[in-house]
């Protein structure tokens, strides 16, 4: 059976189906409107900036890709700020922003630097750097306005106003858990821009119509495919190669597993998970995470925008933990990289599968599969003469080595 694609409007780089009514439009999202409820919010939310732990960053949760970004001072050498085109704001802590109690350190005075209540903001993220480093006079707490009117929540027009932010946690008497200040902006390397933001949430909606035994048929999504055709990003060999499908059915990239269309939905259960054993118990209603979710083929990071159409796709939660901060090398991928790994005995050399160049990742023909869980320690560290942080120290972790306090 032929199936032919549905005809695109193109006027004003419509992306409409030809001879439709009403305006016309970039990004019709209605081209999934054959979705059920549940699965329109799952791809919704996997359009949404959603950190852990974001609330004590000043970050804001649940939003678009597509929004402002805090940008952490420490990484601002490796970021191309051009890239945020909805905008950022430098993130300093109290220690890099302060060289002693009121005094800014000589940096800040020379001319392209942040400046504190333009484009960066201080946050106070303990009460001893509070105490160490306190607010300089005529600074206020950061705050929304729109129109010249105080509101509490971003929307188009709403301008940042202020120099700081308080996160402090509750530290005993006289110490309480206070928060001062909205939200910032997003994780940084979470961001994409709108048009990246739509493509990647059409190639999840055809990766979920072509799940194993999902409620849905191509016919559906022809709308989708001409969309998805046109931008360059129905490629069907690409997709088997980067692991994202198989057979022509959604696959986990790291296990190459087929999806289930309920496990979308379904809670997540890690007692079938090697190497989380300890996991395994959960209470009932403890998590609302599900056994499919986002998978990201290449991790977020600083220095490029990695939330694109060609490197997500749908994949098992259990998966997703396992692999961590590391890129996701698809077999294909290994393969062509041609460079085995063996064991040597006294009956020869017998090939165990193919290792990335950088040792992360060893794939077997099979579909088995070893990450490196830590990197090689330095001489000096073998050594014991200096202490190391965690390779996959998360944003939030570096925030705390950077300010150089303990926890109150």
């Amino acid at each position: 059976m032929v199936i032919y694609d549905a005809e695109l409007c193109g006027q004003l780089g419509c992306r409409k189906l030809a001879k439709h009514g009403g305006v016309h439009k970039e990004r019709p999202e209605d081209a999934w409107d054959f979705l059920l409820p549940k699965d329109r919010a799952k791809v919704n939310k996997a359009g949404y900036a959603t950190p852990r732990g974001g609330a004590k960053g000043a970050y804001q949760n649940h939003v678009y890709r597509n929004s402002k970004v805090i940008v952490p001072y420490e990484r601002l050498a490796e970021v191309d700020l051009a890239q945020f085109k909805d905008g950022y704001v430098i993130r300093l802590l109290p220690n890099q922003y302060f060289a002693s109690a009121g005094v800014p350190r000589s940096e800040f005075e020379r001319p392209g630097s942040p400046q504190v209540g333009l484009d960066a903001f201080v946050l106070y993220r303990s009460h001893q750097a509070l105490e160490k480093f306190p607010p300089v006079a005529g600074w206020h707490v950061r705050g929304l306005l729109k129109n010249g009117v105080a509101v509490d929540r971003r929307s188009q027009g709403v301008k940042d106003t202020g120099h700081y932010v308080l996160r402090l946690p509750n530290a005993g008497a006289g110490r309480p858990h206070t928060v001062a200040g909205p939200p910032q902006g997003i994780f940084a390397p979470e961001y994409a821009d709108v048009e990246v933001n739509y493509l990647c949430k059409l190639v999840l909606v055809w990766l979920i119509v072509h799940t194993r035994r999902s409620p849905y048929v191509t016919s559906q999504a022809l709308h989708i495919r001409s969309i998805l055709r046109n931008a360059s990003l129905l490629d069907h060999q690409q997709q088997e190669f980067s692991g994202v499908t198989r057979n022509g059915l959604s696959c986990c990239p790291l296990c190459l597993r087929t999806l289930d269309y309920t496990q979308l939905h379904d809670t997540v259960s890690f007692t079938a998970a090697a190497g989380l054993t300890n996991a395994g118990m959960q209470v009932e209603g403890a998590t609302r995470s599900t056994e499919v979710n986002l998978f990201h083929l290449v991790p977020l990071v600083y220095g490029e925008l990695q939330h694109a159409p060609s490197a997500i796709g749908w994949g098992h939660a259990n998966c997703n933990t396992l692999l961590g901060q590391r890129r996701c090398y698809s077999l294909g991928e290994l393969q062509d990289l041609d460079l085995k790994l063996g064991i040597v005995s006294e009956e020869g050399v017998h090939t165990i599968g193919w290792i990335s160049e950088d040792y992360q990742m060893i794939r077997s023909p099979m579909g088995a599969v070893w990450v490196q869980l830590c990197g090689d320690m330095t001489e000096a560290e073998l050594a014991g003469e200096v202490a190391s942080v965690p390779a996959i120290a998360g944003d939030e972790a570096l925030a705390e080595i950077a300010e150089g306090v303990g926890g109150d």
